[in-house]
């Protein structure tokens, strides 16, 4: 059950849970998220049945519900899928892999982010600046396993969450000038709402996916169509797990990376149109 306090006793909880959480010699650990996404059909979506809208939702259950692990310490952390098998074909799913983050690395220290990323076999190293997340901390509370967690709230660039993502969207306008292109971009810049829950009795400033800057790990996150809980959290293992940021590839900056799945989606629009063309 959700609780209010108020922001004094809030603080004052804080202040109580904290210095005991960093009594330990050594803070490290691994917590394990599942993460969970609605489908996103649009108006293409209001032409079908609810079967067959539950058929799709079957076959892309891969890409829909994941399984990652955050090994994480004061400083850095390392956020890894759990690969599984596709039911229905027996095979990873590696068209949705195309498009979906890879092994995401967090330093605080530092503020960087380095991100592997495979697009249509070729290796990239994605290293920029961590998420910039100005957080609205709550007094609203919430039990999540052996774990007092604490709301807080953001809201960001949609484009700054989905870098790694491709939409046609983005290229119907190509025939339009330049001009036109990045005054439209302007426009339509969206924000997406985030909500987080985290706890400082763990007081490490880590979270699952892009998500950090809060005064406990963040055990859950509500952002967009996406769910994410962490469901078990194992503090100070004794198999310790190596924190390294990935390394090979093609480095290049979150927009730099944009640009080339952008411009590879592209060409391939053109090409199946010249093949169309020529029948």
């Amino acid at each position: 059950m959700k609780t209010l306090f108020s922001e004094f006793y809030v603080l004052l909880l804080f202040a109580i849970l904290i210095p005991i959480a960093t009594s330990a010699q050594e803070y490290e650990g691994r917590a394990y998220y599942s993460k969970k996404s609605t489908l996103q059909l649009g108006s293409f979506g209001a032409t079908m049945s609810e079967a067959q809208k539950k058929q799709i939702q079957e076959r892309l259950k891969n890409r829909l519900e994941k399984t990652f692990v955050l090994a994480f310490n004061e400083e850095e952390s390392i956020y890894k899928e759990e690969e599984k098998i596709d039911a229905i074909s027996g095979a990873t799913d590696s068209w949705g892999k195309n498009f979906s983050p890879g092994d995401l690395y967090k330093n605080i220290k530092t503020n960087e982010l380095v991100q592997d990323q495979e697009f249509y076999g070729k290796q990239f190293v994605v290293k920029d600046s961590l998420l910039q997340i100005k957080w609205i901390m709550s007094a609203e509370s919430k039990q999540i396993g052996n774990y007092m967690c604490f709301k807080a709230t953001s809201s960001v660039p949609t484009s700054d969450l989905e870098w790694y993502n491709f939409s046609w969207d983005q290229i119907r306008n190509n025939n339009s000038s330049e001009e036109s292109q990045e005054e439209e971009q302007e426009e339509e810049v969206g924000l997406t709402d985030i909500v987080a829950w985290f706890t400082p009795q763990i007081p490490v400033s880590q979270g699952p996916g892009e998500f950090w800057g809060l005064p406990g790990l963040i055990l859950e996150v509500t952002v967009g169509n996406t769910f994410m809980l962490s469901s078990k959290i194992i503090m100070n293992p004794p198999e310790k797990t190596k924190i390294e940021a990935p390394n090979k590839g093609k480095e290049l900056a979150k927009m730099e990376y944009k640009e080339i799945i952008t411009g590879k989606m592209k060409e391939m629009r053109d090409n199946r149109g010249r093949s169309r063309g020529r029948r």
